[in-house]
């Protein structure tokens, strides 16, 4: 596992957001003001936001930045990653509205990507559980640069991080009605989890899987071209038939479309390691079209295929 290291001796990658002001403190306003730039013209399409009823006690809401999950049981109310920070308190106010619920009781963030931890800087301060695997605590200790990005991602403010970590895959009990989840190891980054509501019969799978558009395969921070097949594999596991599985963004899949996506992203990764060994260019990976066959309707796959490609030389030689 790759994992960022403390201080200053990481790599470099990513940064999005800012306003809110008021309510958030010193730290979170600073911090969300430093970084929501970059926030709306990367994952903000700035939409209004949309509620999805899974059943009585679950919806999905769109319009932030990615899907946020919402499931109010025995327990209180779970709210599964927040989209970006400049739509936070617009975001909480309409769970709670439709959930009908007081407070968000425990809150989870798939990873550290900023569209999925908006919501950390209004409800860590207040004391919210904020579950999420050790490494996405890690890269949000930090500062970030990517590469291919203008951007640096800085820290988190200390109280806004997740305060509750786990490696490998835990249950919560959560009012008698348990959430389970697990890590999805290097995927689209090296700290992805799912969570699973088996009462609701919900998966939520953050970035990993997405049903509108080409995933990002964050290689800076981890995340490979295989290890999207590794994740999905774990998600095929956890799913059945007559699960609802909510992906990072866009519609709701079925366990059917999980294989389908496992399947797809294991050819794409044989053509780029055809690609690869014969010593060819991101460029030439692209001119190649790896991703042929596969959802024109996602649109230009040229930056995932870049990514993508770059992952596997990150990924084999770590040290290059």
């Amino acid at each position: 596992m790759i994992g960022p290291k403390s201080g200053n001796g990481l790599r470099a990658p990513f940064s999005r957001r800012r306003v809110l002001g008021a309510a958030l403190g010193t730290a979170a306003s600073a911090w969300l003001g430093r970084a929501f730039a970059s926030v709306t013209a990367e994952v903000d399409t700035g939409q209004p936001l949309t509620v999805e009823r899974l059943s009585a006690g679950a919806a999905v809401l769109r319009g932030a930045g990615g899907n946020t999950v919402a499931v109010r049981g025995a327990g209180g109310l779970a709210v599964v990653d927040g989209g970006v920070a400049a739509r936070s308190r617009e975001m909480l106010d309409r769970v709670l509205r439709e959930m009908d619920a007081p407070a968000v009781d425990v809150l989870f963030n798939t990873h550290w990507h900023p569209e999925r931890v908006g919501l950390n800087l209004l409800l860590g301060p207040a004391g919210v559980k904020i579950v999420a695997h050790e490494n996405t605590r890690l890269w949000l200790t930090t500062e970030i640069t990517r590469p291919w990005e203008d951007y640096t991602f800085e820290p988190l403010p200390r109280e806004a991080q997740p305060n509750d970590t786990f490696y490998t895959e835990e249950e919560l009990a959560f009012g008698g009605e348990p959430i389970r989840y697990g890590y999805m190891l290097q995927s689209h980054t090296d700290g992805d989890m799912y969570v699973y509501f088996p009462a609701e019969n919900v998966l939520v799978t953050g970035g990993v899987v997405s049903s509108d558009a080409w995933p990002l395969v964050d290689w800076w921070t981890g995340g490979w071209i295989l290890g999207l097949v590794d994740g999905l594999d774990i998600l095929i596991e956890v799913a059945n038939e007559d699960t609802k599985v909510v992906p990072g963004s866009g519609p709701l899949l079925r366990k059917a479309d999980l294989v389908a996506q496992r399947d797809m992203y294991l050819t794409i990764y044989e053509r780029l390691m055809d690609l690869f060994f014969a010593a060819r260019s991101p460029a030439e990976a692209v001119a190649a079209n790896p991703t042929r066959d596969f959802h024109p309707e996602w649109g230009d796959p040229s930056q995932f295929v870049t990514l993508a490609f770059q992952s596997i030389w990150g990924h084999l030689t770590p040290n290059a």
